[in-house]
């Protein structure tokens, strides 16, 4: 009597099937990936125009990109930042009111380092709740950058020198996008190759274990939190230099879009699960929105209830949160059924 064979998978296999499924499941960065697609193909058919201006395209990607950057810095140790707005205006108009571009440029990027260091010390000196520290800061420094300016826009005492910052180094690609991209890659060897930036996610993930193993978190939020200060002042000095001015109101936008950004590529607002990669890819989709919008001539204000919007379904959409809503639904529901009268 003939039997057909069956194909049985051998313990290799398994193996390799099951780190794969592993390996996969410790990535966070496919909610931005499918965003992005979702994105890309939308905007090829409904403002193409978006993937031909690359200066422009680019140059906002870069801009919400490096300040989110320096932001997940710190959402990984499970704080928050939200200062970054503020410190890049007044790095801005520090930058513009000094003569002399290299001094303006240096005194503006310490004032950075000065934020996250004030903003560090209020969180784990005193033991400030970071959000609210943060947010005591943001306004702190926007009362600031009017007060240094006057209240009106600074222009720079040497404006050749910012025009020749904003002028194309190699096609679309400006100094902006190239600061970005070595921005991207020192974050992303710092945290994924050097061990004080691996021990960021041993913060956020559980920091009375991350003190037990000996890790100096004190020390590592102090880090985050300089480097997220310094990264917001460059984006300043940056915006400074290709507008030849530094606007007190600078910024303004770039907060939400930058947080937005890092939770869309899957950095868990707990701490502890993220990357850098996935900022780059939640930057990439948001920038591409805003310029569309921008180019079909919808309000800015209007751009900020879309953005919401996108940083709402990506909340939803996280496995963590998922599992808590659907969680609450059938306790409800049981609790509903519970009550029904026989």
């Amino acid at each position: 009597m003939n039997s057909t064979p069956t194909l049985s998978l051998g313990p290799a296999t398994t193996d390799r099937s099951a780190r794969l499924r592993a390996a996969l499941a410790r990535r966070t960065e496919w909610r931005g990936l499918a965003l992005l697609a979702v994105v890309v193909v939308a905007t090829l058919s409904f403002e193409p125009l978006v993937f031909t201006a690359y200066p422009v395209t680019l140059g906002r990607v870069a801009l919400i990109g490096l300040v989110a950057l320096g932001l997940t810095a710190v959402i990984l140790m499970g704080e928050l930042d939200l200062s970054v707005a503020s410190t890049l205006a007044v790095a801005g108009v520090v930058m513009a009111s000094i003569p002399n571009v290299a001094l303006g440029i240096v005194v503006a990027l310490c004032a950075g380092l000065l934020i996250g260091l004030v903003n560090a010390f209020f969180v784990v000196k005193v033991g400030i709740n970071s959000f609210i520290a943060t947010l005591g800061m943001l306004f702190v420094l926007r009362g600031l950058a009017f007060v240094l300016s006057g209240e009106k826009p600074v222009r720079m005492a040497d404006i050749e020198a910012g025009i020749a910052f904003g002028a194309p180094i190699i096609g679309p690609i400006t100094p902006r996008v190239l600061i970005f991209v070595l921005v991207f890659i020192g974050l992303q060897i710092f945290v994924t190759k050097v061990r004080a930036g691996r021990e960021f996610y041993a913060v956020g993930g559980n920091r009375q274990a991350a003190r037990d193993a000996g890790i100096p978190v004190s020390r590592r939020l102090v880090t985050g939190f300089m480097l997220s200060g310094f990264v917001a002042a460059l984006a300043g000095v940056i915006n400074t230099m290709e507008r030849t001015a530094a606007d007190p109101t600078a910024g303004s936008t770039v907060l939400l879009a930058s947080i937005a950004a890092a939770i869309i590529g899957g950095v868990a607002l707990t701490g502890g699960r993220g990357s850098i990669v996935g900022t780059l890819v939640g930057a990439l989709s948001l920038g591409i929105i805003e310029v569309g919008l921008t180019l079909s001539g919808v309000q800015v204000d209007v751009q900020q209830i879309f953005i919401g919007g996108v940083l709402l379904l990506a909340v939803i959409t996280d496995p963590a949160s998922f599992r808590a809503v659907v969680g609450n639904a059938r306790s409800f529901l049981s609790g509903r059924r519970g009550e029904t009268p026989a």
